[in-house]
């Protein structure tokens, strides 16, 4: 293929995507398979000539798409949503045919630019202060782990990256349960160890399960005289399993009284505060020294794309940062290099995709968007309260709440059945000691009559079970 193929072949793709979301809704949102049954349409030796993209293409469009849980799908009610606007699909088009490879600025100029521009535009959308700084993640897993690595260089006086963990004192941090499993998953990575993750008591619901501030100071204090290291303290603003939500000012207050750093994982929820009227979930945030949010879930930029907002980017940059000379910048000693914040070396020009959606939208369309999907979630709540046998487990917090059917089983029953049938997709979580079905509400394209067929669709197959 050459790029006078590629022209053609990208017209011919476009219209393909225009055709597949048309005709979404006649899909089943998550496909009927078994594992494997895919791996057989497609298994084969590697091919040693080439094949006609005629062919190729031909083979996606048979195979692909029954086999993709789609998750533009207008009932797509699963997990949380991998919103893709469209400007932003066309903004990774032209991302990839640019294919570079921004991690320098001298490598990337208008992709390190841009970026600086589209954080600062979020920072100033979510109602954060204008000191706050940042940068872009793949997903808010990175930025997790990003946070965590500058607490434990902090608390070890920035020695761990270059002298290692052994002999290192024992360091501690401290989330609820109600925290992603990424929090885990960064303490071991990190060296720290996942058991020395303390999960710290919660309030019920009447106070959105967020951490006790007062069980915070008291375990915190138990292990320093324990001889143990606090090193920092992760908090939830609408966590995955049910929306659980710390209370930030409270906690980060009992945080900073110790000397402890705080990142807040707002990877859902944050897309929300857009609107002011639901920033009362996060008061006290302009406290906190880390914030992660994804764009990619409910406003639309395509995946992958997460912002992490620094109070101070410096403990982070001296944690992340490593620059040999063949990295050097010549003649521009403080350039900015967002690889020297994250992780990777390697970095996708992601702000583009930004970019394109904040100004094709506007924040006045998508705020009407995350209103829409809030006022749907609650109207969709009290018809699934109102069917016989189903009881509402977990209230809305925004858009995502929970519910049962009868007992455990027949709540599972019920999901496999829904799920099975195709018309919404629904996933599991434990809430209050029992097995309970989440419906989140967010999907980019849906609209209230396709919120309100999940409601349809549970009353047609509880009947049936």
């Amino acid at each position: 293929m050459d790029h006078d193929d590629l022209a053609h072949w990208s017209k011919r793709a476009a219209d393909w995507t225009r055709d597949y979301h048309a005709g979404l809704r006649d899909r089943p949102v998550r496909p009927d398979l078994e594992p494997g049954a895919f791996r057989k349409l497609i298994d084969g030796p590697v091919p040693e000539e080439p094949e006609s993209i005629e062919t190729i293409f031909d083979d996606f469009t048979r195979l692909v798409p029954d086999a993709m849980t789609h998750w533009q799908h207008p009932r797509f009610f699963a997990y949380f949503p991998a919103n893709a606007a469209p400007v932003s699909m066309l903004a990774e088009q032209l991302a990839n045919a640019m294919a570079g490879q921004a991690m320098l600025w001298q490598t990337a100029p208008a992709a390190n630019e841009m970026e600086a521009l589209v954080v600062d535009w979020m920072r100033n959308a979510l109602g954060l202060p204008g000191s706050f700084t940042g940068t872009i993640h793949d997903s808010a897993t990175t930025a997790t782990l990003t946070a965590v690595l500058t607490m434990r260089e902090k608390a070890l006086d920035f020695q761990g990256a270059t002298d290692g963990l052994s002999g290192a004192p024992r360091l501690r941090l401290y989330a609820s349960s109600h925290t992603h499993s990424s929090v885990d998953k960064a303490l071991r990575l990190s060296g720290i160890g996942q058991n020395n993750l303390v999960k710290v008591p919660t309030f019920g619901q009447d106070r959105r399960w967020s951490m006790d501030p007062d069980a915070l100071d008291r375990l915190i204090r138990d292990d320093v005289a324990a001889g143990m290291t606090p090193a920092g303290v992760v908090l939830a603003v609408g966590g995955t399993g049910i929306g659980a939500t710390d209370n930030p000012k409270d906690l980060i207050a009992v945080a900073h009284r110790h000397g402890l750093p705080v990142h807040v994982d707002a990877a859902w929820a944050g897309s929300a505060m857009i609107c002011p009227e639901f920033r009362d979930l996060w008061q006290g945030i302009e406290k906190a020294d880390s914030i992660a949010f994804n764009p990619h879930k409910w406003l639309g930029a395509q995946f992958d794309l997460s912002i992490q907002f620094l109070r101070d980017p410096a403990p982070q940059i001296r944690t992340m940062g490593l620059r040999p000379a063949y990295l050097e910048t010549l003649g521009q000693d403080e350039v900015v290099n967002y690889n020297e914040w994250t992780v990777p070396l390697g970095r996708r020009f992601r702000a583009l995709k930004l970019w394109f959606l904040l100004r094709s939208e506007g924040l006045a369309g998508l705020r009407s968007r995350i209103r829409n999907h809030v006022t749907w979630a609650r109207e969709a709540r009290d018809a699934i309260a109102a069917l016989p046998g189903f009881e509402i487990v977990t209230e809305p917090i925004l858009s995502l709440f929970t519910f049962c059917f009868q007992d455990d089983a027949r709540t599972a029953a019920l999901l496999e059945a829904v799920n099975r049938d195709g018309r919404i997709y629904l996933t599991q979580t434990q809430a209050e000691g029992r097995f309970v079905i989440r419906m989140q509400v967010g999907q980019f394209d849906c609209t209230r009559e396709d919120v309100m067929m999940a409601p349809e669709v549970l009353r047609d197959i509880a009947a049936r079970l």
